[in-house]
């Protein structure tokens, strides 16, 4: 199944491909199915099926061609995929040998200005993946000042959240993406020649909150360990220092590769067989990836191979930290 010219190409889509060592025949999850870019092209390598996850309804509804052009081997299961374990079991499917997740907001959804993830465009401060519950504005123009605050320091690392969350209970209610850019820029001091719209990190935290993602990607790492086989690939690729975080601290944890006395080694008595091993170094893009393509410049993948051991009970507590 070759990509069309006209259709978005992954980031890191060539080294997530040889991290996952794809063999005809072979049962892989895409966890983040967005536009489809990865899973189509796991299934041009060779892939009998690919279950591929969505929490947004509109990533489902769209990808029908490519479940048709793929005459059965597409299975897309409109869940988060931290559920990946639970909801393949119930569809008789007890391992897979691949899970690729892409961490965070798909540029399907960056680039919908009436979905309300990006302040490029101007549109509805709205920002929710599955497209229920609590919206951005709803947050913003209802949560106390330190609630915000607290959220912009810890999910945005934005080091003046003091302040931006002073401004932004001062310009409620705020209801369009460009309010609320335009309320941080105030805040914080912009000039347009700058590197780094200061609404960057603002947005990013917001976006976090709202779809739990952190959380997410802890439970769903925890997931893909129960359901890969012995000898199953990860491969994860995130955009930001916290999401990599998690993401290395889980396999090092899980590698048995925790330096004595960190808090996140199990105490003494409890030590467990790895259940993941390293399969490369984490992987950044090449200079010729970041020429075609902005958004790469900020990936790191990282990938991992499971091991015989038995999954580890519980979701790694504090992670994030």
């Amino acid at each position: 199944m070759s990509a069309a010219p006209d259709r978005h190409i992954p980031v890191l889509l060539e080294e997530v491909l040889a991290g996952l060592a794809i063999a005809e025949g072979e049962t892989h999850v895409d966890g983040t199915f967005g536009a489809g870019g990865y899973t189509r092209a796991i299934l041009g390598r060779g892939a009998a099926r690919v279950f591929a996850f969505d929490r947004d309804p509109d990533a489902i509804a769209e990808g029908a061609d490519l479940v048709a052009e793929s005459q059965g081997r597409l299975i897309l299961v409109p869940e988060r995929f931290s559920r990946m374990a639970d909801a393949l079991a119930e569809r008789g499917i007890e391992a897979v040998d691949g899970v690729t997740l892409d961490i965070g907001v798909s540029s399907m959804q960056l680039d919908r200005a009436d979905r309300g993830f990006s302040f490029q465009a101007d549109g509805p401060l709205d920002m929710r993946m599955e497209q229920e519950g609590e919206s951005a504005a709803d947050f913003l123009n209802n949560a106390d000042e330190a609630e915000i605050a607290d959220i912009l320091f810890t999910l945005g690392e934005e080091p003046r959240a003091r302040r931006v969350a002073r401004a932004i209970v001062a310009a409620r209610p705020i209801t369009r993406t460009s309010e609320l850019a335009n309320v941080v820029r105030r805040a914080l001091g912009y000039r347009e020649h700058d590197k780094k719209d200061p609404a960057t990190r603002t947005f990013q935290a917001i976006r976090i909150h709202l779809n739990r993602e952190l959380e997410e990607l802890e439970e769903g790492l925890a997931a893909a360990e129960r359901l890969l086989r012995p000898g199953g690939r990860l491969a994860v690729v995130s955009f930001h220092s916290i999401e990599d975080r998690i993401v290395k601290r889980f396999l090092r944890e899980r590698s048995g590769a925790t330096p004595a006395g960190s808090r996140h080694r199990p105490a003494a008595g409890e030590t467990r067989e790895a259940s993941f091993e390293a399969v490369a170094k984490p992987v950044r893009a090449s200079e010729a990836e970041l020429a075609r393509n902005p958004r790469s410049r900020s990936a790191t993948l990282r990938v991992a191979r499971r091991t015989a051991a038995s999954p580890w009970a519980a979701v790694p507590k504090g992670l994030r930290s």
